[in-house]
């Protein structure tokens, strides 16, 4: 749903009313002329009063502070579910349909207090990716570079990445089932595999080498 001022519809008046809505006693109800005219965060509210006139301007720059407000609530929201990057939270509130004025006022807000940092998110991507479903540096900056991540928070990130490592478990879960099969179509099922996850040649051709010896050592031990 797209956010729609309500306070540009009215023109300057008296308020009349002033009443904390029943759904959300952060918010506050205002009557003008004894309409209801728009509703307000309880924090910009908290300077208003009974007998109060309200002139355009007065209108106008009400709308903008609830703008902000309300954009920074509906990013919160999002936040709520999963870490963002910065980048598709303005998206998401592009998509409502927030001023640019009011995104990057709530935006810079989040980011002051710490509930938006792109490098804290591109650290949580890659240690969720590695534990859940290990990815080479190439996949990894691809979907960073999706998902808004600048290239020296990327670059910062992807130091401590070990590529090695990472193959070797993404592919030691589905060796079993190449297990009998010949090294020509174990490397090229696994190898195949491992390229999709965006690791490199050398990498693939160590892991596969040892991931080789592993079956060859076990099948003797078995038998």
């Amino acid at each position: 749903m797209l956010f729609l001022g309500k306070i540009q519809s009215f023109m300057a008046g008296t308020i009349t009313g002033l009443v904390i809505q029943k759904r959300n006693k952060e918010r506050v109800n205002v009557f003008l002329d004894g309409e209801f005219a728009f509703g307000l965060a309880l924090t910009h509210a908290l300077g208003l009063h009974k007998g109060q006139h309200l002139s355009d301007e007065d209108l106008q720059r009400l709308q903008a502070l609830d703008e902000v407000e309300v954009a920074r609530e509906t990013a919160l929201n999002y936040l709520s579910y999963r870490p963002r990057s910065t980048s598709e939270v303005r998206a998401k509130l592009s998509e409502k349909g927030y001023s640019e004025a009011a995104i990057e006022t709530a935006i810079n807000r989040l980011t002051e207090v710490g509930l938006l940092d792109d490098a804290a998110f591109a650290r949580f991507w890659l240690d969720n990716r590695d534990r859940f479903k290990p990815r080479g540096a190439r996949a990894l900056r691809f979907e960073l570079h999706q998902k808004g991540i600048p290239d020296d928070i990327i670059n910062l990130v992807l130091e401590d990445l070990d590529e090695s490592e990472a193959a070797y478990r993404a592919a030691h879960g589905r060796m079993a089932r190449y297990a009998q099969a010949d090294q020509q179509t174990f490397n090229k099922k696994l190898g195949d595999f491992l390229a999709r996850r965006g690791f490199s040649y050398d990498i693939i051709r160590d892991v596969l080498d040892r991931l080789w010896a592993e079956t060859q050592n076990d099948n003797v031990h078995d038998d």
